[in-house]
């Protein structure tokens, strides 16, 4: 069973120096409906102006996945993280018994353009950690790239949740399947482009929750990105 839901759909708020879509409830966003799939909890789209952010602010239990489309991300936390982060630069930080990090436009001149994401871990309690990688787009073209993994496979950032963040780049006409395991859940989400999932098009922002599923199946109809999240399931 494939349930689609279109970028407009999405929760949006727009402070004028953050323009935000959040794929499920978060903060004053509420959706009884999209709480969240699985342990896949948040989704959020964000777009910095020049300089602008948010101050420390303090987090715990859960796994915190920040991938940096365009412009650049200042960083800094308790437990000595601290750096700028780029487009195709992913972060993860294991919040674990709590941590206190800033998150910020690293430029005055320019905007920035993120997803964020959060995925409640299979460990409470845990010491927090920091993590930083990147991705480059040879990477993703003609084959998934592990962003995030329980397992930390192929050199992915490792989290603590038996789940796994993919992403790949698809060129008109270009396809691309991932094969889901007896009870696993899959969710795709369009970064951007057009995309045929499972004989469904989607288009950027669009996104789909899998259940009782065994193959995904993307056709491209132009340039693309892709995000997939394979997730246990309840």
């Amino acid at each position: 069973m494939m349930t689609i839901r279109r970028s407009n759909e999405r929760g949006h708020a727009n402070r004028g120096w953050l323009d935000a879509y959040h794929s499920f409830s978060f903060n004053t966003y509420h959706d009884p409906d999209n709480m969240g799939f699985g342990p896949l909890r948040v989704i959020n789209e964000d777009k910095f102006g020049p300089s602008r952010g948010f101050g420390m602010h303090p987090h715990e239990n859960m796994e915190i996945i920040t991938y940096v489309l365009s412009g650049s991300l200042a960083h800094e936390d308790n437990t000595g993280g601290k750096g700028i982060l780029r487009p195709g630069d992913i972060q993860r930080m294991s919040a674990g018994t709590g941590v206190f990090h800033s998150e910020a436009n690293a430029s005055d001149t320019e905007w920035l353009h993120l997803f964020q994401i959060w995925i409640e871990p299979n460990i409470l309690g845990a010491a927090p950690r920091y993590g930083e990688s990147h991705i480059p787009e040879s990477a993703k073209r003609g084959k998934w790239a592990v962003v995030a993994s329980g397992t930390g496979r192929e050199g992915a950032m490792e989290i603590y949740q038996d789940a796994e963040l993919l992403t790949t780049l698809l060129e008109p006409g270009e396809s691309r399947e991932h094969t889901l395991a007896t009870g696993r859940l899959g969710y795709v989400h369009i970064v951007a482009g057009e995309v045929t999932v499972n004989g469904q098009l989607l288009a950027t922002g669009d996104a789909a929750k899998l259940e009782q599923e065994t193959l995904v199946t993307l056709q491209a109809h132009a340039a693309s990105e892709v995000l997939l999240f394979d997730l246990p399931g309840d």
